[in-house]
Formats: structure tokens, C-alpha cells, sequence
């Protein structure tokens, strides 16, 4: 069953973990989050809804901004085969929320436990995370202790590693 951003929120309190959330007009990308955000301290993400060739699936968690290397990504975190990003089927039928709403907090939905969520060692070290609460029209704050926390509780268990950025003559290709 999908829960809703009301079901994250009203679990978040139970299981004491302090948290903010504010509501704005719903974005999709990380430049729509930019322009719309103002000053919403903390970091700020991009999650990356992942599948490997025997669609194994992933959720790779970093800061908005980092040039991830999916090669070199997809090597370290044993994926087999190149990775590619998930359909909106897989998404929504895996973690319960639609494109543009991908968020660690949707492990919540995912209680058969068919994604690893993978998190940017960079990214923990920064305090409050900010990510959608389930849907785009609305961003949480969250410690990154808090954060691992909860998806603990949700019965995951996250990987931690600096994940591998393009370099800039790679970027220029794409």
C-alpha cells in the first residue's frame, strides 16, 4: 500500500526524529528545486531511481550539484551490467511515488525490500538533508543520522561510499 506524505510525517514523529517540512508549487528537476526553493538551508539532492541489466534496483542519494560517474558507480556497488535509470513503472511500483518525487523516504513504501539505497558519504556530512516527503510539492529537512535511522527502520540497510564524479572532459562529451 502507498502511503502518503501525511503517513511519512505522522511515522517520522513517532519514531522521534525531528524534522521541518514546507510546502511550495510542485518541481521536477533539480533546477526547477532551485529556483523555486529561496533559502531552504541544508543540502540539497538529487535521488536516482537505478537498475542494473538483471534490473536490480538501486536508489543513489547525493548532493544536487555532484557529477555522478554511473560507470564507476554501478562497479563499486556491484551492480551487473551497466546501470540505467528505472522506469516510471518500476518506480512507482518499488518505491510508490511518481517521477519527480524520488526520496529516500519512499524506502518507507518499500517494504519487500527490492531497492538498496546507496548514499553519498559527501552528502551525510551535511546538515539538514532537505528531500520530498512522497511528493513534489513539499520539501523535509532531516539530520543525516536521522535520516540513516529511518531507513534503517525500514528495514534497509544503506551503503555508504563517495561515489565517483565525472570529470569535467566527460561532462563536456555528454
Amino acid at each position: 500500500m502507498k502511503s502518503t506524505a501525511k503517513d511519512l510525517l505522522a511515522e517520522l514523529d513517532r519514531l522521534g526524529i525531528a524534522h521541518a517540512t514546507i510546502t511550495h508549487p510542485p518541481v521536477f528537476t533539480v533546477e526547477e528545486a532551485k529556483q523555486l526553493r529561496g533559502k531552504i538551508e541544508g543540502g540539497h539532492t538529487k535521488n536516482l531511481f537505478l537498475k542494473d541489466k538483471k534490473n536490480t534496483l538501486f536508489l543513489a542519494v547525493t548532493l544536487e550539484d555532484v557529477p555522478v560517474d554511473l560507470t564507476a558507480l554501478g562497479l563499486m556497488i556491484g551492480a551487473r551490467g551497466r546501470l540505467s535509470f528505472a522506469s516510471a513503472d518500476l518506480l512507482r511500483e518499488h518505491l510508490g511515488v511518481e517521477p519527480g518525487s524520488v526520496t529516500p523516504f519512499a524506502l518507507f513504501n518499500n517494504r519487500t525490500l527490492t531497492v538498496t539505497p546507496v548514499f553519498d558519504d559527501a552528502m551525510l556530512a551535511v546538515k539538514p538533508l532537505n528531500f520530498h516527503p512522497l511528493e513534489n510539492t513539499a520539501t523535509t529537512a532531516i539530520s543525516s543520522a536521522d535520516l540513516l535511522k529511518f531507513v534503517s527502520v525500514c528495514g534497509h540497510e544503506p551503503r555508504t561510499l563517495r561515489f565517483p564524479r565525472r570529470t569535467a572532459e566527460a561532462i563536456s562529451e555528454t
